[in-house]
């Protein structure tokens, strides 16, 4: 089989290996040098170096313009380049979802629309042209939610106290985003309702449209508070069958049918609110916590399910003794300028038997300018076991109680200092205490916000 890879993210967070054969497929990897280089030295393949400058669909319509080739399976795992794999799915003619299809897994107006036709719970919601119409305004109180249509990683994310305040800020140029207040990308943007509640995150696996597998956990804190400089942490809990469903129909709304799938949802009043879904999987070490836990490398039979192969009776069985795990993620973008320096409070954690993994920057690397939740990028990551979801979050929770992160000027001969990211952290005049600083756009997949 003749596969392209639209390669971006870097491959130790997919292993392409473990999930097709370099030697018995021709596979080409589409990139650019900064993607490419992440691939391992050895592997058996082609390397196609794009700049990057543009979108890859149409670096890759004239790539092909150029040297015509044909290709039986068009694949792209990151969140920022579905789309364009989509469309040039269907401008070659390869089988594989088209983008009538994969624009409902993000658009967020367009799949909170799919979701709520099919009988489920969204936040109320607006595009922000139709918000902004004198015969539009919003159809709710209270605090209101400002995104782009298709952003990842809290990016761009603003939360006011009111609709109005919301408006007035688009309308007078004053949100702090650059693109919008420049009146021109109005289109690219909705608001909603903020509801209140945990946010969970549902990852898995569908072949055909079955939920083959299925993951749930629960943040400690929120993405859009990571964006704003506090660390951001998941615990796995259990699941019902009802809630088993709610993702099924989910999945079905929004024709979400082969690969990975990450799913969120606030629970409100004990009720399952629909947030957002993506087709691909989660970030930070969601994979590494769902495989811990079930066996399954969610990226690998993902590669499997789109090449057309049966997933289902090549599941392995999950590991004895069910354990649960959880993921923990340190920011660094807030702090950019600054170099690490390391954490005050974290040597009890740093040797504690529930704590899998521990990565650390090392003292005097600068850190990073846009919000990434990439190992070696940001000041910590890792995962923690323990016996019970509540063992496993009180874990991270201590985590993040104790910790300090030591910085100084990138600037030679600067003191050190302690930052210690607080509640008000990124915080704007006129915003909720919960609103987003407009961040820089990062590269890397998140947990989506």
């Amino acid at each position: 089989m003749k596969i392209l890879v639209l390669h971006r993210v870097p491959y130790f967070k997919i292993e392409y290996h473990r999930g097709f054969s370099h030697d018995l497929h021709e596979v080409t990897y589409f990139g650019t040098d900064q993607a490419l280089e992440t691939l391992p030295p050895g592997l058996r393949c082609e390397r196609v170096s794009r700049p990057g400058t543009r979108p890859v669909f149409e670096e890759a319509r004239e790539w092909l313009a150029h040297r015509p080739r044909d290709f039986d399976r068009i694949i792209s795992v990151s969140e920022y380049e579905l789309l364009d794999c989509a469309r040039l799915r269907e401008h070659l003619g390869v089988p594989g979802a088209l983008p009538a299809q994969v624009v409902l897994a993000r658009d967020k107006v367009l799949m909170k629309q799919a979701v709520e036709d099919a009988g489920l719970r969204v936040p109320r919601f607006l595009p922000l042209p139709r918000f902004l119409a004198p015969d539009g305004p919003a159809h709710w109180r209270g605090r209101t939610v400002l995104k782009p249509h298709r952003g990842a990683s809290s990016e761009d994310v603003l939360v006011f106290d009111t609709p109005a305040r919301a408006a007035a800020a688009v309308r007078e140029g004053r949100t702090g985003i650059a693109r919008l207040d420049a009146g021109n990308e109005w289109e690219d943007y909705q608001v909603e309702e903020f509801v209140s509640g945990p946010i969970r995150h549902f990852d898995g696996l569908v072949q055909g449209g079955e939920v083959l597998v299925l993951s749930a956990g629960e943040y400690v804190n929120t993405c859009l508070q990571y964006a704003q400089g506090r660390p951001l942490g998941s615990f796995q809990i259990e699941f019902s069958d009802d809630t088993r469903a709610w993702v099924s129909r989910v999945l079905a709304a929004v024709r979400i049918e082969d690969g990975s799938f990450h799913l969120e949802a606030i629970v409100h009043e004990g009720e399952l609110v629909f947030l957002e879904v993506g087709n691909r999987v989660g970030g930070a070490d969601v994979v590494a916590t769902v495989e811990l836990a079930t066996g399954v490398h969610l990226p690998s039979y993902e590669l499997r399910a789109l090449l057309g192969e049966p997933v289902a009776e090549t599941l392995p069985e999950p590991p004895a003794g069910r354990r649960r795990y959880g993921w923990f993620v340190y920011p660094g973008h807030h702090l950019a300028g600054q170099e690490y320096r390391g954490l005050d409070g974290a040597a009890t954690f740093r040797g504690s038997p529930s704590a899998v993994a521990w990565n650390e920057l090392p003292s005097g690397a600068p850190l990073p300018g846009h919000i990434t939740y990439q190992t070696g990028e940001t000041v910590l990551t890792g995962i923690v076991t323990g016996d019970t979801p509540q063992a496993v979050r009180d874990w991270i929770t201590g985590l993040f109680d104790s910790l300090s992160v030591r910085t100084r000027p990138a600037a030679p001969a600067a003191s050190d200092r302690v930052l210690v990211p607080g509640p008000g952290a990124g915080e704007r005049p006129g915003l909720s205490p919960a609103a987003a600083t407009a961040a820089p756009r990062s590269p890397m997949n998140g947990p989506r916000p």
